[in-house]
């Protein structure tokens, strides 16, 4: 059996290769990547590293063949350009007849109103119309999205929100990549959605557990989305970021990430890793 992970030279998708190598031979392993030099290093450990290009469907072809099971780790962009590259993965991994395609996709995908959510509907949708067996892995919110916030609090800022009391599932990329791991290796994976949830928490409650694992008092601001658009301005943001961290202040308000799962444990055999334990990685990694 051949496994295929795209995206391998990024955050998540780095996590995920290495992840799998603890229980994957590396000449059963390939990742697909837009600069092969970047992953020169898995190349030397016996991966099979291929060029592929979610904007060069061609490359995908071959990038693709004779491959069993292919992660396709969702792209970043704007939403156009991330519809057509995660269509054009999906659509070469059909072509090269891979028996199972695993994709991460956002919570509550097929509901969601996030303003992120149509790159993953419609990822969702073209595996359902290849009929290839798949496993839809519905990544809550990265702990590691909070990175700036906790920056900001270490240099003695506020934790500073517009998403109310709405509440997220944050966990670990690490989790989420041990997640995507075990449906990889899995058996018994074929067609099944995965709401992958760390617990839910509020804003304030992410800032007390911050302020414990720092020792001190975090103060949390609310503010309107106005107000907080311009704080992210005032604070280096640049400004074609700010309407993106907006609309997700938004939708955490609004309920988009609210989705309570216990998948961490069908998948890992444990909830995925406690908040104050995260918050303690990143800190300690100076966030």
């Amino acid at each position: 059996m051949k496994i295929l992970v795209t995206g391998a030279t990024g955050k998540l998708g780095a996590k995920v290769v290495e992840t799998l190598l603890r229980s994957v031979p590396a000449s059963q392993l390939a990742v697909s990547v837009r600069n092969p030099e970047k992953a020169e290093a898995l190349r030397n450990r016996g991966v099979d590293v291929r060029q592929g290009d979610f904007d060069r469907p061609e490359t995908l072809d071959a990038a693709f063949a004779g491959i069993d099971r292919i992660l396709i780790i969702s792209a970043d962009g704007d939403n156009e350009t991330r519809i057509r590259q995660h269509t054009n993965a999906v659509e070469a991994a059909a072509r090269a007849h891979v028996n199972f395609i695993a994709y991460t996709s956002v919570a509550n995908a097929s509901e969601s109103k996030l303003f992120l959510a149509p790159p993953h509907q419609a990822a969702e949708q073209a595996i359902l119309k290849t009929g290839i067996p798949y496993s839809f892995l519905r990544n809550n919110w990265y702990l590691e999205n909070e990175t700036a916030g906790i920056q900001g609090v270490m240099a003695g800022a506020p934790w500073v929100t517009s998403a109310g009391s709405g509440k997220t599932g944050w966990a670990l990329q690490q989790d989420y990549a041990e997640a995507a791991a075990a449906v990889l290796t899995g058996d018994g994976h074929e067609n099944t959605v995965y709401e992958l949830s760390g617990e839910l928490l509020t804003q304030d409650e992410l800032a007390s557990a911050l302020g414990t694992v720092l020792g001190k008092e975090v103060p949390v601001q609310h503010v309107e989305d106005s107000v907080y658009a311009d704080i992210m301005e005032g604070a280096g943001v640049p400004e074609f970021v700010i309407p993106i961290l907006v609309g997700i202040q938004q939708s955490i308000r609004e309920g988009s990430l609210e989705i309570e799962s216990n998948d961490f444990e069908k998948l890992l055999g444990r909830p995925a890793t406690p908040l104050a334990e995260g918050l303690s990685q990143l800190v300690s990694q100076k966030a």
